[in-house]
């Protein structure tokens, strides 16, 4: 048998049995933006990093406002959270340069939401031959880059004008 350590999983293990709260509403309270992996701050929603990601730059964008029903959100808002993931895809494209994006929203835990009480987007920068047989033969996610690595190229690029 073939062993493949993962030692940073157990993190995210541990986490699901003792998360209390939503992340989507307690992070984007604290001031330690790199810790918690926001990106930027718009008007009515934000970009987080994903902590598990699918693949290196694996952004999400949540609305400050906490509902599982898009119909909740005003247009304003609902605008915000669109202008947020273009925003995404664009610094994705000048930091990362992908050749493709999967980007959408699982909407309740059938539809595969891990936070099913808080709207948000996933925007996962794609690239020819990021994704091989591991997670079909050995239900594996290979990703490239650390988070803290990714952070820093990323940040200053929603900055730039």
């Amino acid at each position: 048998m073939e062993r493949i350590w993962a030692p940073w999983r157990m993190e995210y293990i541990e986490r699901c049995d003792e998360q209390k709260g939503c992340i989507f509403c307690e992070l984007p309270k604290k001031e330690s933006d790199r810790e918690n992996l926001i990106l930027f701050r718009g008007q009515d929603s934000f970009v987080i990093m994903n902590k598990f990601p699918y693949a290196a730059g694996h952004l999400m964008v949540a609305p400050y406002r906490h509902t599982a029903d898009l119909n909740d959100f005003s247009d304003k808002e609902l605008t915000d959270i669109s202008i947020n993931v273009r925003r995404c895809i664009n610094v994705l494209k000048k930091a990362m340069n992908p050749q493709g994006f999967n980007v959408g929203a699982n909407l309740g835990h059938a539809a595969g939401a891990g936070i099913i009480d808080h709207v948000h987007y996933h925007i996962v920068p794609r690239w020819n031959g990021d994704s091989n047989f591991m997670p079909v033969i050995g239900d594996i996610r290979v990703v490239s880059e650390g988070l803290e690595k990714t952070y820093d190229k990323l940040n200053p690029v929603f900055y730039e004008k």
